[in-house]
């Protein structure tokens, strides 16, 4: 396997597009993915009970298993929109499904944005339009620039790999800084393959490779109302039909979480406000439940972030967020590190020096490994710091 450019239009059959029509105030709002045939279809949605339209809208579509577009535009979640939202999200996907000559219901929709505001429909249509006459090959680094809200990079990926001699590809863009935390994040991602596969195949692969990457990821605890991972299977590479089960299904999902993965990464990195990257690591747990939520309740810490900030070894939060996780723990067994520096070891402090200890937290990125010391399994939380302009960011943007 290896990484390629190209993004949501790598695989063979896809076009994009990202323009601007204007519901934001500067930069590109309105992006189209669309395939030349019909495909195999799957999604991962939000579990937040004040579900945006296009979340209520897809989870329908996606359970026939079967798509050919995703319509989507930043600036505005059409969440908490009531009747009007759902009547508008329906007709971002009739229009789009008119001008690409394809039935309505094989079209899905994204808004991310503003919750609680109504969807300027003038400026939708129009940036639709736009959007379909300019659809390319090329289009993917604008389609990626269009779904961006607070981002301030786009976050793609695409890889290139073999299946029974045949050369396949997926691709991915994403978008998601803020509002960030399982299970989904504030996060659209919309991924395409020109390999084969049966809807139930798409679907497992998507939710496994999901589990350690997306809903592996927070930024700040928050989960959002319109978070949605989606994927397009249009079978164009030629490559037999994946089945479930089967071991080339093994092969694909390998190189679907390899991207799902990047994108969350890169996510992560990208958090409102960041300076740094951090990967919570629990090893040795008794079960990947304990690990999961030890990994989690550290990441999501707001004391622990805080310090990774000011560059403050202050184990002891780690250590007391990991203990109300509900993650079963014998202190006297747990051990941590930072970097590749140990503080405690089986309960007991070592007598590191603060600045030995904060070495590690001077990097970019920085890597906390909790071992509980109580059996084999582990998990690993993908996160960032808190910074003062994650305030600022949070405080200004109703504004």
């Amino acid at each position: 396997m290896k990484k390629i450019d190209g993004a949501i239009t790598a695989p063979v059959g896809f076009r994009a597009a990202g323009v601007r029509c204007g519901i934001k105030e500067h930069g590109l709002d309105m992006a189209l993915i669309a395939s030349d045939r019909d495909c195999a279809a799957a999604g991962v949605f939000t579990t937040n009970a004040f579900k945006a339209a296009s979340i209520l809208v897809n989870a329908g579509r996606v359970a026939s298993g079967r798509a050919r577009a995703v319509v989507a535009n930043s600036g505005n979640a059409n969440a908490c929109t009531g009747e009007q939202g759902m009547a508008d999200a329906l007709r971002m996907c009739a229009l789009t499904a008119e001008l690409l000559g394809v039935p309505a219901d094989m079209v899905l929709n994204a808004s991310t944005g503003i919750i609680g505001v109504p969807l300027p429909m003038d400026k939708i249509e129009r940036g639709i339009r736009l959007a379909a006459a300019e659809l390319s090959e090329g289009g993917w680094d604008e389609a990626s620039r269009a779904i961006m809200t607070t981002d301030t990079v786009p976050k793609t990926c695409a890889v290139e790999f073999e299946i029974a001699g045949k050369t396949v590809r997926i691709g991915g863009i994403c978008k998601g800084s803020g509002m960030i935390c399982p299970n989904m994040a504030t996060m659209h991602c919309f991924i395409t393959t020109d390999a084969a596969l049966e809807p139930l195949a798409l679907r497992q692969s998507l939710v496994s490779s999901v589990d350690a990457s997306f809903n592996s990821l927070t930024v700040d605890g928050d989960t959002s109302t319109s978070d949605q991972v989606l994927v397009l299977a249009n079978g164009a590479s030629g490559c037999e039909m994946i089945a479930a089960g089967s071991v080339h299904q093994g092969v694909f999902e390998g190189a679907l979480a390899f991207v799902c993965l990047e994108l969350a990464r890169a996510v992560a990195r990208d958090g409102e406000g960041a300076t740094k990257y951090v990967e919570v690591r629990v090893v040795n747990a008794q079960s990947r439940q304990d690990a999961k939520a030890a990994a989690m309740t550290i990441a999501n810490s707001p004391l622990v972030k805080t310090a990774v900030f000011g560059q403050d070894p202050n184990w002891g939060r780690v250590l007391a967020a990991a203990g109300r996780s509900g993650a079963r723990i014998d202190p006297a067994k747990t051990s941590l590190r930072f970097g590749n520096v140990e503080v405690v070891r089986k309960g007991e402090p070592l007598p590191v020096d603060r600045d030995t200890a904060r070495q590690p937290m001077l990097a970019p990125d920085l890597v906390i490994t909790l071992d509980l010391g109580l059996g084999e399994e582990q998990a690993t939380a993908l996160t960032c710091d808190f910074s003062y302009d994650y305030v600022k960011i949070n405080a200004e943007y109703h504004t």
